[in-house]
């Protein structure tokens, strides 16, 4: 029996769709998994507590990009093929809109699809010589100080080289993916998902040039909370975060499981890109 997983903003319209959406399915003798997106938590703290079959097919994701997330990290290391269903605002990581749900359903169900692979990076935190935390991210680690934090000073390293002591609000270690969210808002470059590199975007830095930076994805980052830090928090995509101390170490590489995104036929990365943007020659 063919199986999906079913994720579902917290959200009037999306769940009238994602009800009706899930009828059709058990008429054409689909299980479906459905799990509800939660809100942000600490690390430690997992509220996605629907375990995730391991034969689905596909998840399909009714929201907005916050939801995808969510669904990213519910489904973990498997290498499950996601769809994103935009209802939300910007919605990058979506690939249809719900008037076109069904009929890419469809092609799902008939296994018409193809998928691209989009890196994650894997986020280790050690604490002494205990590791108190490990993430895996699809967009972004933050570091990023409190409302009333004095500047952090991250002292950072490339593959064991020292490269510089960040004083800024914060830093951002990003995918290619992640390039258009909050990296972008911060002042770093777009990265088409194809290109094999990490970003690093500095949050407001003191020195004006220190400019953002993209390493290779092979690369090994290491960040260490150097000095007297206060109010610190790692953040994992939006979607969990962890208090940092003096001392603590982060290590970002890139992660042996990527994310198996569904493809729509004749949906062009460009064309998202300058109507999300508001280019000219984009429509909103």
């Amino acid at each position: 029996m063919v199986k999906v997983g079913l994720v579902v903003k917290n959200d009037r319209e999306a769940e009238q769709k994602a009800q009706a959406f899930e009828q059709w399915l058990h008429e054409r003798n689909i299980t479906v998994v459905r799990q509800q997106h939660r809100p942000p938590n600490h690390v430690g703290v997992d509220k996605q507590i629907l375990p995730v079959p391991t034969d689905l097919l596909c998840v399909f994701v009714l929201g907005g990009d916050g939801t995808f997330l969510g669904a990213i990290r519910w489904i973990g290391d498997q290498q499950v093929p996601v769809l994103g269903v935009k209802f939300g605002e910007v919605g990058f990581l979506a690939e249809t809109v719900e008037e076109d749900l069904f009929t890419v359903a469809q092609s799902i169900l008939d296994k018409k699809f193809t998928t691209s692979e989009r890196m994650r990076l894997q986020v280790s935190v050690f604490r002494g010589e205990q590791a108190v935390a490990r993430e895996t991210v699809l967009n972004d680690v933050v570091m990023n100080k409190g409302t009333l934090a004095r500047l952090a000073d991250i002292e950072t390293r490339i593959d064991g080289h020292y490269l510089t002591t960040y004083r800024a609000d914060g830093l951002i270690i990003a995918t290619p993916t992640g390039s258009t969210a909050y990296s972008l808002a911060a002042g770093g470059p777009v990265l088409q998902p194809a290109v094999p590199g990490i970003i690093m975007t500095p949050i407001c830095p003191f020195t004006l040039t220190n400019r953002p930076l993209i390493v290779p994805d092979s690369a090994v980052i290491s960040l260490r909370v150097a000095k007297k830090a206060s109010d610190l928090m790692l953040t994992f995509d939006g979607q969990a975060g962890l208090e940092l101390t003096d001392g603590d170490i982060i290590e970002v590489i890139k992660s042996d499981h990527p994310v198996q995104m569904i493809a729509v036929p004749g949906q062009n990365y460009y064309d998202v890109l300058k109507a999300k943007l508001r280019w000219s020659g984009g429509r909103v």
